[in-house]
């Protein structure tokens, strides 16, 4: 027996160990439960048999009797509400084996070559990360009818993965994980695995609000005694994942092993660019009601564009001409649109349909649909604040032009770079918190989302999908910097015949002779932080910007 095998074994031992002590401590509960019946039942034997008579023993075993009947239902109350309670499931896009034969074959010969059961089905999330999911809980069969509790759990890849990995480098990455599931499989193990996620489930329904008191003192007590046990079983529960974890790395090791080691490289480079790509990119676009329909294809272009600015990139982009994982499904543009729409939905909260207000973009369209109307909309409110404030016109002859010169004077005026730059960005805040106020909300979970079917996220249930912000809240002189920012670009665009353009690392820029001006953060800082005009006017004459002349805003 090799190093691996002994490894394996010694690994598959501790968490079987841990996953019992999770069901002895489950006993345990079960034990306290019946401990006053079992009382019971020998005080009424004793007095059958004539021992332990008397009025006073009388007493006390009717009493015993009653805390033993109160015990048990209030035992059989919190049993059922934890096993009614719905598990926490990832939000994913399913994708059926009619629309991915290939990638079902793939998985499958994996599972072969390393003796585990195959995935029962695979679905995709628009996160740089794959993992196993256990969906066998009655809440998450939808119409499907009963189904056996050793069913093998859900395949979860990070779609990211699909467009920038080849096929080799897919399958080396998804080989631990698919290695799990033969701990999945362990009867000790996802018996140990249902009970603490019943529990946590139990906890999330005890403190999830919106209920009458008459239904929230009993979820409220549920909640409490789940919490007591979850706190028993939080080390065994950890290590047992740990020890999961760590045998199906070692199962692994005998299948692509070499290939792997290059691709986690391959995973630390995708999730740097779909960071960026989502965070400059996306969220600019779903701020002004657009999503990127092509999110996965944007990481292959962001990653490219990665490779050829960073030197500790370089070579990576050789492996494009190999055959794309995202040749494994049959629609990858469907696959992406849905991937795409779902980010959203975690990230920024957009509703479940398209509509006027909340449309998709492609990637051709974003220069035009997202940051000139970014940048106007911007410059607008800009102006809005400024007439708010009652701060006179750049231009007497015409007070209703809306000039850059006006933005300028104002911030480089008297009282100081605290003075006009404060009040202004209080103001631009303010302003801004209207605005998202005053944006439609998120649909519920369960809508359509297009007219080809079902909303794929109707396992979700009918609660909101959790919300996983990209950025903290910004200030408010980042916000007024923003907005000059985009003022700037307004009459470069009208007076000196620069573009919108799209930066894959950067989002929004600004197109000058074709080429991309970096350089205007810094001189718009000064103003707006230290009341220095002389930079950004150094910058304006450069670029052939004239700051008296109209600009045109939404």
């Amino acid at each position: 027996m090799s190093g691996i095998d002994v490894g394996e074994e010694l690994g598959a031992r501790a968490a079987q160990a841990r996953a019992l002590a999770l069901l002895r401590i489950r006993s345990r509960a079960l034990a306290v439960v019946i401990t006053p019946a079992a009382v019971a039942v020998v005080l009424f034997a004793a007095g059958a048999q004539g021992h332990l008579g008397g009025p006073v023993w009388d007493g006390v075993r009717w009493a015993v009797l009653g805390v033993a009947v109160v015990v048990l239902l209030v035992a059989a109350a919190v049993a059922v509400a934890v096993a009614r309670a719905r598990p926490a499931v990832s939000p994913t896009v399913p994708v059926a084996e009619e629309g991915a034969p290939d990638l079902y074959r793939l998985v499958r010969d994996l599972a072969d070559r390393l003796g585990v059961p195959a995935p029962s089905a695979i679905a995709l999330t628009p996160d740089c990360d794959s993992w196993l999911e256990d969906r066998t809980h009655r809440a998450h069969r939808g119409g499907a009818g009963r189904v056996a509790r050793n069913t093998a759990p859900v395949l979860v890849i990070g779609s990211p993965f699909l467009w920038w990995m080849r096929v080799a480098e897919l399958r080396a990455v998804l080989a631990p994980v698919v290695a799990g599931t033969d701990s999945s499989a362990h009867p000790d193990i996802a018996a140990a695995r249902r009970f603490v996620r019943g529990l946590d489930a139990a906890v999330a329904d005890g403190a999830a609000p919106g209920r009458g008191a008459l239904r929230a003192v009993p979820a409220a007590f549920t909640g409490w005694v789940a919490r007591l046990l979850l706190r028993a079983c939080r080390e065994h529960a950890a290590e047992m994942e740990r020890c999961v974890a760590a045998t199906a790395s070692m199962r692994a090791q005998g299948v692509d092993y070499a290939l792997r080691i290059a691709a986690q490289e391959q995973v630390g480079l995708a999730y740097a660019g779909w960071d960026r790509l989502l965070t400059r990119v996306a969220l600019p676009a779903w701020r002004m009601g657009r999503w990127p329909s092509r999110l996965d294809a944007g990481v292959v272009s962001a990653l490219t564009e990665l490779s050829r600015r960073d030197r500790l990139a370089d070579g990576f982009t050789s492996r494009l001409g190999e055959r794309p994982a995202c040749d494994l499904l049959e629609e990858p543009g469907i696959a992406d649109e849905a991937t795409s729409l779902l980010a959203a939905r975690l990230f920024h909260g957009g509703p479940a349909e398209s509509g006027p207000d909340w449309a998709p973009v492609d990637w051709q369209q974003y220069p035009d649909e997202v940051v000139d109307r970014k940048w106007r909309t911007e410059a607008a409110r800009l102006h809005r604040v400024l007439d708010a404030m009652g701060v006179p016109p750049a231009s007497v002859a015409d007070p209703a032009v809306p000039t850059l010169a006006r933005v300028m004077e104002h911030l480089a005026g008297p009282g100081g770079p605290g003075g006009p730059g404060e009040e202004l960005a209080a103001g631009i805040g303010a302003a801004v918190a209207r605005d998202d106020a005053q944006a439609p909300a998120p649909g519920p979970a369960q809508q359509t989302a297009s007219a080809a079917g079902a909303d794929p996220l109707d396992l979700w249930g009918p609660d909101p999908l959790p919300l996983f912000p990209l950025q903290p809240p910004r200030t408010g002189t980042e916000l007024l910097a923003d907005h000059v920012a985009a003022m700037v670009c307004c009459a470069a665009v009208d007076t000196a015949g620069a573009a919108p353009g799209l930066d894959w690392l950067d989002g929004p820029a600004l197109l000058v002779d074709g080429e991309r001006r970096a350089d205007l953060a810094v001189p718009v800082l000064s103003l707006v932080e230290d009341g220095d005009p002389d930079p950004l006017r150094s910058w304006l004459a450069e670029v052939g910007v004239r700051s008296d002349k109209p600009v045109r805003l939404v």
